[in-house]
């Protein structure tokens, strides 16, 4: 059965799958629910935990009201059960007025939350059935409901469409249940259990095949550029440099050098805590190979980032007669086809750039050492991609990557099996830790009267919103827009304030980023788009809105944008205070902070598996893997691999890999 043979697709919807990358029956069964809502378990009123997710059923008490603010309008009802009261709120949706005041008994599932000192439910959904109701990533011109019923269909023949992938001698010894049966526990589930075992299964597959792949390429390492240079050479360039080197960075360039020198390719994987000086390492690298004759190129994961490597190292390398070039998406043809001669003909040396270094236009000359700024932000087909650049077929370019994302040594070792560690855990001199702190909507005043010192002492600030745009959802999230109109026209009226977002015109985004580290700009309002990459020591104080919604790791590197000069730096985290952002409060040390971030939100993201998904295993399925569970993959690849009489077993293994990291690799090749 073909996907246009389904029942409810017709052209346009089946026009819209494909858009979505589904094609088949088997990527329609294997593009599984982002989330649920279990709409199947009923609490009382008095029983509805603040900040959870809840299924009520109650009675409405009185009519319904309909409130408008401008072009804004919120419809408000009063409900209740044996148990007590509450408030349910709708925003800019003013035909719910209508619908409820139409009957008396509803159920309700919707996010609790407190106004005043009583309980509110926030734009709660009118549920006619109790189960756990999956909730697929959109797709334009498919609603949800028509989806699950699609799907629904699908799994008829879901036996035939998604065969079994691992061996079942895996799957008896990992307690894993098969591949069919957890297809359809993840579309139709009966229980929030079944979903456990469901992601449980596909999460221990997608890290076994990551295990298989960092393998693959450790054991066909290639033999590397042998670069020359001279002895003093290190020295020399921590001597032209206006600051001394910790001892860590020392260490870990002579490290670096060290591999270069050696015959096979370097493979090396350089972690350091934001702040401790992985890019003066990095260009140090940089020196060593072009000095040798050869080229390089530092691919970051953010145009901001690149831009502000070319920009640190343009004049560096340049005064010593590489030439240097920054290569980008979206740059002038003229431009762009002038960078990719220049590197073609080896006339420059040095290349940094986005994703755009490994599309397939970009040829070098003599490419011999590969950098990927913030590993994390990568995967292996990524890191392959650029390795793939090198000319020579007979020498693989030497292979550096950077993380500002710390991770214990032991598990480092585990999740990078192909790479040597290097760790950096000394901060430069002089630098004060950054006082970190929760702070409740009812101290935002207070919060903007400090705010305002720090800015007539000649500080700076950031305050980093997680949404550009108003929300259409109603909720109370901070708009990165209108926050900043906000400001100027209130709390910060009189002070310079600015704006920078990821999608924002390149040439506003960079004159926004230059005016702030220039100092004609006081406060800068953004999303997290200055994570990583910006560079400003003046900034004092950091303010993070809703800061629930993020990571702690996604968090600890925002911090980490300021602190960077002698002035005692501040983080204010608005939230409501809970045991996750407290980690936070009670520590700057990264390496303790990934290691608490890791045990709440799984591996997936550090493995690379978030970003690049694939047909063969469902999305997000290694967020619900647990740090045990990667072990137990690791340790199973070993098993696997070392013993003969499993030769089979891990050779299918290593064929699914090798499949998997060739489909991503195509993928990231043509960017």
């Amino acid at each position: 059965m073909e996907l246009s043979q389904i029942k409810g697709v017709g052209p346009n919807r089946l026009k819209a799958f494909h858009a979505a990358g589904i094609s088949s029956l088997r990527d329609l069964l294997y593009a599984v629910p982002v989330k649920y809502r279990n709409v199947g378990q009923i609490v009382e009123i008095a029983d509805a935990q603040v900040g959870t997710q809840c299924t009520l059923q109650v009675l409405r008490e009185g009519e319904a009201k309909l409130i408008r603010h401008g072009r804004k309008c919120q419809v408000t009802c009063t409900f209740t059960d044996d148990s007590g009261a509450i408030t349910a709120c709708w925003f800019n949706q003013p035909w719910m007025k209508e619908t409820l005041n139409r009957q008396t008994r509803f159920t309700f599932h919707g996010l609790v939350d407190v106004f005043g000192r009583r309980k509110r439910l926030m734009n709660p959904s009118i549920e006619t059935e109790l189960r756990i109701v999956p909730s697929y990533k959109p797709i334009e011109g498919v609603p949800q409901k028509t989806h699950e019923a699609i799907v629904r269909q699908a799994l008829e023949e879901v036996h035939s469409l998604c065969p079994e992938t691992l061996p079942q001698e895996i799957l008896d010894k990992h307690g894993l249940v098969g591949c069919a049966w957890a297809i359809r526990a993840l579309h139709a589930p009966s229980s929030m259990e079944e979903i456990a075992q469901a992601q449980k299964r596909f999460a221990f597959e997608q890290m076994l095949l990551y295990q298989a792949a960092v393998r693959m390429v450790r054991d066909v390492r290639r033999a590397g550029t042998v670069l020359d240079f001279a002895d003093p050479a290190l020295d020399e360039y921590w001597q032209s440099l206006p600051f001394a080197p910790t001892g860590a960075q020392k260490r870990t360039l002579e490290e670096i050098a060290h591999d270069l020198r050696g015959e096979r390719a370097m493979a090396r994987m350089v972690q350091g805590d934001v702040g401790s000086g992985k890019t003066a390492v990095a260009m140090g690298a940089m020196l060593l190979c072009v000095q040798s004759g050869h080229q390089c190129a530092l691919m970051a994961p953010t145009e901001i980032l690149a831009r502000q490597h070319y920009e640190g190292m343009k004049d560096y390398f340049e005064k010593r007669g590489y030439g240097c070039e920054l290569l980008i998406s979206g740059m002038p043809a003229k431009q762009r086809r002038d960078t990719l001669a220049r590197l073609e003909s080896g006339e420059s040396r040095v290349a940094i750039g986005t994703h755009a270094l490994i599309s397939k236009g970009v040829i070098y000359q003599d490419l011999a050492l590969c950098i990927t700024d913030e590993q994390h932000r990568f995967g292996v087909a990524q890191r392959t991609a650029l390795i793939n650049k090198g000319a020579d077929e007979a020498h693989a370019p030497h292979l550096l990557v950077m993380s500002a994302t710390p991770i214990p040594r032991s598990l480092a070792l585990v999740m990078f099996g192909d790479l040597d560690i290097s760790i950096m855990d000394e901060l430069p001199p002089g630098r004060l830790p950054v006082t970190t702190r929760i702070v409740s909507e009812e101290k935002r005043e207070g919060m903007y009267g400090f705010l305002r010192s720090e800015l007539d002492a000649g500080r700076q600030a950031y305050i980093v919103c997680p949404l550009v745009e108003e929300s259409e959802t109603g909720d109370d999230l901070k708009s990165a827009k209108a926050y900043a109109d906000e400001l100027t026209d209130g709390p910060l009226s009189g002070y310079t304030v600015g704006l920078t977002y990821g999608s924002q015109p390149a040439a506003d985004k960079q004159e926004a980023l230059r005016a702030f580290a220039a100092g004609e700009m006081q406060v800068l309002v953004a999303t997290t788009v200055i994570e990583v990459g910006v560079n400003v020591p003046n900034a004092s104080l950091m303010i993070i809105e809703d800061a629930e919604r993020y990571g702690l790791a996604q968090l600890h590197q925002l911090r980490g944008r300021v602190g960077r000069g002698t002035a005692q730096s501040w983080c204010f985290l608005m939230a409501r205070p809970n045991d996750r952002l407290k980690t936070l409060v009670k520590t700057n040390d990264g390496f303790e902070v990934a290691r608490a971030d890791l045990e709440q939100r799984g591996p997936g993201e550090l493995l690379g598996t978030r970003q690049h998904g694939d047909a063969m295993i469902p999305g997000g399925a290694a967020a619900y893997g647990s740090m045990q569970l990667l072990y137990e993959a690791s340790q199973c690849a070993e098993e696997l691999q070392m013993n003969p009489e499993k030769a089979d077993v891990w050779q299918q293994i290593v064929h699914q890999a090798a499949v998997l990291v060739a489909k991503l690799s195509d993928r990231v090749s043509i960017s």
